[in-house]
């Protein structure tokens, strides 16, 4: 069973910086894109960024653009997440997901899958 597992979320001034880790277990993430996602209070997930298994991104989120990146270190069998110049509008829990179908990003989210169980980043002052 894939499973994913987050990292690195806590609580920021706006302007800050964080990086998210999105690491597998009993699996290697280098076969499959691999998306990242936030869900604020009261609204409903939505995708943020993918990278494919070349390393190219794509960007599901307009706001993020310029601000957040995704890169992949396969040696270490992460995706990163690394977000600056952070909103209160970016409080949310962050959580990875799986292409299962393919190893490049999908316009189709509900294409993602196998979970973890997210991370909380919260942007105040």
């Amino acid at each position: 069973q894939l499973k994913l597992v987050e990292s690195g979320g806590g609580s920021v001034q706006p302007g800050g910086s964080l990086r998210l880790s999105c690491g597998a277990s009993g699996f290697t993430l280098d076969h499959y894109a691999i998306g990242w996602f936030r869900q604020a209070p009261g609204k409903e997930r939505e995708g943020v960024l993918c990278i494919n298994v070349n390393g190219d991104s794509t960007n599901y989120a307009d706001d993020v653009k310029g601000r957040f990146t995704i890169s992949r270190d396969n040696a270490k069998n992460t995706v990163y997440l690394q977000m600056n110049s952070l909103r209160p509008e970016d409080t949310a829990v962050y959580s990875c997901g799986v292409n299962g179908y393919s190893s490049n990003c999908p316009w189709d989210l509900g294409d993602f899958g196998s979970w973890g169980q997210g991370t909380q980043v919260t942007v105040s002052a």
